[in-house]
C-alpha cells in the first residue's frame, strides 16, 4: 500500500475504525480467518479457501453495529472489496506491530 490512493483509503479506514473495540472485532475476525484458512490447508479441503476472505465479516460488521459511532458503516460500503480487504490486513499488521491499540 504505497501509492497515494491506497494511503487515502487507509486514512479514511482508520477514521472509520477509531474505536479500539471496533478494531478488536476486526482483529478477532482476521485471526479467525487465518485459523480457518489453516484448517482448510491442513485438512486439504481446498474448496474452503474460497470462503476464507469472508470469515472476518461477521466480526467486523458486528463491531461496527455494537461499538461504531452512529452512521459508522463497514468500509466495503465506501470502497471496493479489495481496497477494504487490503486496509483490513494493514490494520491487522499495524495492531501486531503495536502501532494501533485494540484496548481502550
Amino acid at each position: 500500500m504505497k501509492d497515494k490512493e491506497s494511503d487515502k483509503h487507509y486514512t479514511q479506514y482508520l477514521k472509520d475504525h477509531s474505536d479500539p473495540r471496533v478494531r478488536m472485532m476486526h482483529f478477532i475476525g482476521q485471526l479467525a480467518t487465518i485459523l480457518f484458512a489453516g484448517f482448510a490447508l491442513i485438512t486439504r479441503r481446498w474448496y474452503l479457501l474460497f470462503a476464507a476472505p469472508f470469515v472476518v465479516y461477521p466480526f467486523a460488521v458486528g463491531g461496527h453495529i455494537l461499538f461504531g459511532a452512529k452512521g459508522n458503516k463497514p468500509s466495503f460500503y465506501k470502497m471496493s472489496f479489495l481496497q477494504a480487504k487490503r486496509c483490513d490486513v494493514k490494520m491487522f499488521i499495524d495492531i501486531l506491530k503495536g502501532k494501533l491499540s485494540i484496548l481502550k
